[in-house]
């Protein structure tokens, strides 16, 4: 808090940035869940099944998703506390739909948005089943919904596969969500060698192959122009497309992770190659955009039965949504980069405020008066003793009109410090951050290792530091 009308000293024996920015007088509530570029095929992510990228970054969470598009893929999403005065906070259960189950532990979710695809899959390729087994009548839409539920199981097989690999380098997944054109696996952190970078974005793509392998072979044996040899048949294509499509080396596609490891083991700078596939992404998008009608226009993927038929309206609109999702997706990657590569700047003692210790009964005028004279911008509520009790808030102050100040004693508007509340003075980057996600507050009081008092943090200058981290330049 700015006690001091904005003149605030530094404290001694410690220098607090000139440049620190005033905290807004009044914090805004806060926001313990806020909703994370994350890991996809989507994943990063680093897979692309298909799902549309956040369009903000986790600036509390610097992980990445892998998303698998159905027929294309995506990146990254995360999304930033929208409360002033708090961290950034992801859910505390992720949620994002309907619970399907929990394998190896992660959360898997349908949302809402999968039920349009099914229907819009259901449709398409039950007017297709009419021109290849008419004795079927309406039955066709019930073959057709197997369809879709069967593809979308295999789009989850492949975010498996991701998550597996995620796990098995200790990187925590918060959950699989499917949606909108494919799946996307959220991982909360990112591969620490370039080399797990690349085995973590390949394992889906490659399980897709082994999947449309596995299909080819159930053909063999079954008769052509039969339910199940037209079911085998589509499931082998569009898990090959989905293969193909991810493995095209953009951000935030999985080829495009893997061409990001790929640059950071050249250049030894994980930014340069999350730069370089970002832009390869981009102009990935535009050709989906372009390139992606004209093929079909062309005939290229004409025929009777051929599934991947398309009208012009209906060419033009999923080459727009698939160029969207991945244009979105690499700049999402490389927010989230930025991010990354000055996270390590933030660090608890900096962003610390002086604060000096104030007994309870302490009237609110007479601790301004003295966190003044100090040149403090926090107030502390000790007991008889000096030990910290509760955490004066900062929107509390501003809240009490100043000719009652002298009859309002300090503790009635502090909050009492909880073990979460309790900072290290030598927590910085993404430690800093984890602490502060796992106990939501407006204010953090700040220790030294020897358990003296070192200030208070505000949330809201967190957050600030954050908006800085993002707009500067790498």
């Amino acid at each position: 808090m700015d006690v001091s009308g904005g003149n605030g000293q530094p404290r001694s024996g410690s220098d607090e940035p000139a440049d620190r920015p005033e905290v807004p007088a009044t914090p805004g509530p806060q926001n313990p869940d806020p909703g994370r570029e994350t890991d996809h095929d989507s994943h990063d992510s680093h897979s692309t099944e298909g799902a549309v990228p956040e369009e903000r970054p986790h600036v509390g969470d610097p992980g990445h998703d892998h998303r698998s598009l159905a027929h294309s893929g995506t990146g990254t999403g995360a999304g930033t506390g929208s409360g002033k005065g708090e961290p950034p906070q992801p859910p505390a259960e992720p949620g994002g739909g309907i619970l399907m189950g929990r394998p190896f532990g992660v959360p898997v979710y349908v949302a809402p948005s999968w039920f349009l695809v099914a229907a819009l899959i259901t449709w398409v390729f039950g007017g297709q089943l009419d021109q290849v087994l008419p004795e079927l009548g309406a039955a066709r839409y019930l073959v057709s919904l197997f369809f879709a539920v069967a593809f979308y199981a295999s789009v989850l097989v492949h975010e498996l596969a991701h998550t597996v690999a995620a796990l098995r380098f200790k990187l925590p997944v918060r959950r699989i969500q499917l949606q909108f054109f494919g799946g996307v696996s959220e991982i909360e952190k990112e591969a620490e060698t370039p080399g797990r970078e690349f085995v973590l974005a390949f394992v889906g793509p490659l399980l897709s192959l082994i999947l449309a392998g596995i299909f080819y072979l159930a053909l063999k044996p079954v008769e052509p122009g039969t339910v199940p040899g037209v079911l085998l048949a589509g499931l082998m294509i569009s898990n090959l497309i989905v293969a193909i499509f991810n493995l095209l080396p953009g951000l935030p596609l999985d080829g495009g992770r893997m061409l990001r490891a790929v640059v950071w083991k050249i250049t030894g700078r994980p930014m340069t190659g999350t730069v370089a596939a970002a832009w390869v992404g981009r102009a990935l998008a535009l050709s989906v955009l372009i390139g992606l009608p004209l093929l079909n226009h062309s005939g290229l993927f004409g025929g009777d039965a051929d599934i991947s038929s398309m009208d012009t309206v209906t060419d033009a609109l999923l080459a727009a949504i698939l160029a969207a999702i991945i244009w979105t997706g690499a700049g999402n990657s490389l927010r989230m980069a930025r991010l990354r590569e000055h996270l390590p700047e933030l660090s608890a003692r900096t962003l610390t405020r002086r604060a000096v210790p104030v007994e309870t009964d302490t009237p609110l005028s007479e601790a301004l008066r003295r966190a003044n004279a100090a040149g403090a911008r926090a107030l502390v509520v000790v007991d008889p003793d000096g030990t910290p009790l509760s955490l004066v808030r900062e929107s509390a102050i501003v809240g009490v009109p100043e000719h009652r100040r002298p009859w309002v004693a300090v503790s009635g508007l502090a909050q009492d410090i909880t073990d979460g509340m309790r900072v290290s003075a030598e927590l910085s980057g993404e430690e800093l951050l984890d602490t502060l996600r796992a106990a939501p507050a407006t204010e953090y009081l700040v220790v030294e290792n020897t358990g003296e008092i070192y200030g208070v943090l505000s949330a809201a200058d967190v957050e600030r530091a954050f908006v800085k981290a993002m707009a500067r330049p790498s």
